[in-house]
């Protein structure tokens, strides 16, 4: 399965698991410090226009950064107090009734999906001051894509989370990011969750991730 086949699994996964809230479900917590669901999903819309911007923005230079070099790690996990967070939550309480969020959202990310599917993998684009092809941008956003699927349904026990495909993809991608494999005996999901700082290991997981490895975890990725 090629980049743009990835995007559109992970990126169609996730607006469905969107389109089937519930009107209550947007004031319930989602997996990301500070944010309700509403702010996620308004986060979803800002993200779907920049990988719109960025599809539509060659650059004039080879890349400099790929699939895995495009994410900056750190060790601080967000407080929510971040000024563009806030700002998230601000823009996510001026929509008011969730039905015109998810409309934009259904709007735009159609937009970013079919984009996608048209982009040259092999066109060099430049976003965040960097330049990556538009193959190796789109299979960042799978990992983008599935935590953020993870966050939205973290509080949700019965939505849909992420495909099997997309969390093998999205951890095979983070193992890449931190140069780190993780234990086979713990599930993909698991290993995203806690690689990336959303949840505690249990003392059984400690035990199979090593103290090594416990110790270098989260990986807070931005």
């Amino acid at each position: 399965m090629g980049s743009a086949a990835g995007f559109s699994l992970s990126w169609a996964a996730l607006r469905a698991a969107v389109a089937e809230l519930r009107e209550e479900d947007f004031v319930r917590p989602s997996g990301c410090t500070g944010w309700l669901v509403r702010d996620l999903v308004c986060h979803l819309v800002i993200d779907a226009q920049d990988v719109l911007i960025t599809l539509v923005t060659p650059a004039d230079t080879g890349p400099t950064r790929d699939a895995a070099t495009y994410w900056q790690v750190g060790r601080t996990p967000p407080t929510g107090d971040d000024p563009l967070d806030a700002l998230t939550v601000r823009l996510a309480a001026a929509y008011g009734d969730p039905a015109l969020l998810t409309f934009h959202l259904d709007d735009v990310g159609s937009a970013a999906g079919r984009a996608a599917e048209l982009a040259d993998p092999a066109l060099p684009v430049a976003t965040r001051g960097q330049v990556l092809t538009a193959g190796d941008y789109l299979t960042a956003y799978v990992l983008e894509w599935t935590l953020h699927h993870l966050d939205l349904t973290a509080h949700l026990p019965e939505a849909a989370g992420p495909s099997a495909e997309g969390l093998a993809r999205a951890r095979a991608l983070l193992e890449r990011i931190t140069g780190t494999p993780f234990p086979a005996a713990l599930p993909d999901r698991d290993v995203l969750l806690i690689g990336t700082g959303r949840r505690a290991p249990t003392r059984a997981e400690r035990s199979l991730l090593g103290g090594e490895l416990t110790a270098r975890i989260p990986f807070v990725l931005g």
